[in-house]
């Protein structure tokens, strides 16, 4: 990443500081999206400048935690964009059906709070078309905080975040979620197919033979230089057959467009054809 002129001299120290001392690569994300998170963590410890900033990361471990989750990718919600779950039913009993007794393997990259894995375990569930019992899905993000906030998979309605309007895609929430006032609980059953992971995506490089495919929002975050990189990764995922499901305002780039074959365009769910 290249070195700004005046206060971006002082940005640039704090990410030199962020590289060295917390497990991130800030070279693969845009400047703009590491000013923007920054200067809000700037802001929550009254901090002068980037320089009084980075003093404060130095000594204090805690921040050090709190800006690595503010750099990970971490907005999200149950059943987010509830066209994309709605376009995807027909292709997770696609997956089931054609796969059978061998089950169908998910991805999830990056899984943040783990409202996205838990959305499919319960959409599973919840679909008679669909065998839950053979579906395994693998949910891994870079932040142990963000990982261990999905592994409890406890959640509040607050007044930017109503869950039980989040669930309302479901037939019945409440056989997947205990609710006591405004807290939510994940149930064990839907956290039975699910596996919690750390993991770096871009470091770790793929994983193998995956049938459904996660990364949604993660791409636009990404520098241009290395967005290649990170999608081969993706696809080399995916076994030929598979699925790969992006945001909304993502898409495949340029040169593996071949490669891909839109299955649900406004949903942005690809069949990787090999």
């Amino acid at each position: 990443m290249s070195r700004a002129r005046g206060d971006g001299d002082g940005l640039q120290g704090v990410i030199d500081f962020v590289e060295d001392a917390v497990p991130f690569e800030p070279g693969y994300y845009n400047e703009a999206y590491l000013g923007r998170r920054v200067a809000a963590r700037m802001q929550r410890r009254d901090a002068d400048d980037h320089d009084d900033y980075r003093r404060i990361l130095e000594r204090d471990d805690d921040e050090r935690e709190a800006l690595l989750d503010a750099l990970t990718i971490n907005v999200t919600g149950f059943f987010r964009d509830p066209d994309m779950w709605a376009d995807l039913r027909p292709v997770l009993r696609e997956l089931c059906e054609e796969n059978g007794r061998a089950g169908v393997d998910v991805w999830s990259a990056p899984c943040a709070d783990g409202r996205e894995p838990y959305s499919l375990s319960m959409l599973a569930a919840d679909d008679r078309g669909v065998d839950e019992r053979r579906v395994r899905i693998t949910a891994i993000d870079i932040s142990e905080e963000a990982l261990a906030a999905a592994r409890a998979g406890v959640y509040e309605t607050t007044r930017t975040t109503n869950i039980g309007e989040e669930l309302s895609p479901l037939s019945d929430p409440t056989a997947y979620v205990e609710q006591e006032e405004d807290v939510f609980r994940v149930r064990e059953s839907v956290k039975s197919r699910i596996e919690f992971e750390q993991y770096d995506l871009v470091r770790d490089g793929p994983k193998a033979d995956m049938d459904l495919v996660f990364c949604r929002n993660l791409l636009i975050y990404i520098d241009t230089e290395y967005k290649g990189r990170l999608f081969e990764t993706l696809r080399d995922s995916l076994r030929p057959g598979g699925y790969l499901v992006l945001g909304k305002t993502e898409t495949v780039p340029p040169g593996m467009r071949e490669e891909f074959e839109p299955v649900a365009k406004r949903s942005r769910i690809y069949r990787y054809t090999g």
